[in-house]
């Protein structure tokens, strides 16, 4: 063991107890307060499967979690303890992954702008690899930290389908001059990065990006620069419903880097998987505080709910819907609204989502969404007026010996993949459960 994570930082739950349990624990604790603030449970066992399956399609590359997608300290504990990198946007960031243990070496400062302070930041506690993509950017590195080891960030231009996002990053025409640049600042370029982001991706653009840092590659070379390391950014599905599953997409860019950067080249791959590896992880309940009803004739809504949460930083709103009765105590046969949910008043941007069809909510009830655990924590001093959610972490004892076990390698042998994944524990049932669609719950009922 590692010694980033152990049993005092989550909840050890036994075999048959679902993420949905949890959620009952909790909501009976809270329907007995006052203040019933909105809350995760973050189902840590999810993260080591999404692992585990991350290095079996990818054998090759080596996994570097950007903090920004989730820098709740369980994720990070946890993907520390498997041995993954962290790819870091600030000093804050750097900060948080360094104080749970994580040594410099597996820090990746990855924001393409940085600032003065936070270059500096980086060199005093020795942070060295980083990436550019403007002379601007080369300049401030070359002066306050000369010991950094740079990757050149390539854009979306030199990628036919990229997603039209993808806004960082510098074309192949300006990639020789940068190079020449950096020569003549005698700044380190060690390899190239590319991002391909989230959201709309063809695989095939993988196999694009690569075979453009290839060129890149060659380009460095000529003016002796030895470059040995290729990122290949983020763009990873983190839920099941995606056009493009995680092996598809792995196919590709593994012919892709045996075409190009064959195995016994001299050239480490790492990846940015965010969204892929926490979004399923993580449910999200929160509690009506007010609800105010809107008359049909005016346009919009004819419902408003406020949750009590913050806006998600998610650039998808969540969409919840009514659960299904149980049998102990059925939901209540409600009439179907048009509905809007909104944050807490006074936030400068409490919008979450509009148009949902929801029955009568009433102050009390709950919502649980799932697939909340990309972009929807963060750490920064900015949302200080809007605190976050507390984050209950839970593993099951399956998971928890895999952790042990396999120290983040994937199971090489059949005993070891029956071991693991046979009989089924709670911890690998929760990573089914949080798939699920988000559902409604009233108070007491869920």
């Amino acid at each position: 063991m590692n010694g980033y994570l152990n049993e005092s930082h989550f909840l050890m739950v036994e075999e048959g107890f679902t993420t949905r349990d949890l959620l009952e624990n909790l909501l009976g604790e809270l329907c007995q307060e006052s203040d019933q603030q909105a809350f995760f449970v973050a189902d840590l066992g999810d993260i080591v499967k999404k692992h585990l399956r991350f290095l079996k399609a990818l054998p090759r590359v080596k996994p570097y979690f950007p903090v920004k997608c989730n820098g709740s300290e369980g994720v990070i504990r946890l993907l520390a303890e498997l041995g993954a990198g962290f790819a870091c946007a600030n000093k804050a960031e750097i900060s948080r992954v360094q104080g749970v243990g994580v040594p410099a070496e597996r820090i990746f400062y990855s924001s393409p702008c940085k600032q003065v302070a936070h270059i500096r930041y980086a060199a005093t506690h020795g942070v060295r690899l980083m990436a550019f993509d403007n002379e601007v950017e080369l300049s401030k590195v070359a002066r306050s930290h000369p010991r950094a080891r740079m990757l050149l960030g390539i854009t979306a231009d030199s990628i036919p389908s990229a997603h039209p996002s993808m806004t960082f990053g510098t074309t192949l025409k300006s990639c020789r001059h940068l190079l020449e640049t950096a020569k003549e600042q005698a700044v380190e370029v060690v390899g190239i990065s590319f991002h391909l982001g989230s959201r709309g991706l063809e695989p095939q653009a993988f196999a694009q990006a690569v075979a453009a840092a290839q060129l890149v590659f060659d380009m460095g070379a000529e003016l002796g620069f030895r470059m040995h390391l290729l990122d290949i950014g983020g763009g990873f599905p983190g839920a099941e419903d995606t056009r493009a599953p995680l092996e598809e997409i792995a196919a590709v860019i593994n012919s892709a880097l045996d075409l190009y950067f064959p195995e016994g080249c001299g050239v480490d791959v790492v990846a940015r998987p965010g969204r892929y590896y926490v979004t399923s992880a993580f449910t999200l309940a929160v509690s009506i505080t007010a609800s105010e009803e809107i008359p049909m004739e005016q346009p919009g809504s004819d419902g408003r709910c406020d949750s009590g949460m913050c806006p998600p930083a998610s650039p998808s709103p969540p969409e919840p819907s009514p659960c299904s009765p149980t049998e102990e105590e059925p939901c209540p046969e409600h009439p179907w609204h048009s509905s809007s949910l909104r944050g807490p008043p006074g936030h400068g941007e409490d919008r979450i989502a509009d148009g949902l069809r929801l029955p009568q909510l009433h102050v009390g009830d709950w919502l649980v969404f799932g697939n909340m655990g990309a972009y929807s924590i963060t750490t920064s001093s900015l949302l200080a007026a809007c605190p976050q959610p507390r984050v209950t972490y839970a593993m099951s004892r399956m998971a928890w010996k895999a952790v042990q076990l396999f120290q983040g390698k994937p199971p090489q042998t059949e005993d070891d993949r029956e071991s693991l994944c046979t009989p089924l524990s709670c911890g690998w049932e929760m990573a089914e459960t949080l798939c699920v669609p988000p559902v409604f719950a009233p108070a007491g009922i869920i």
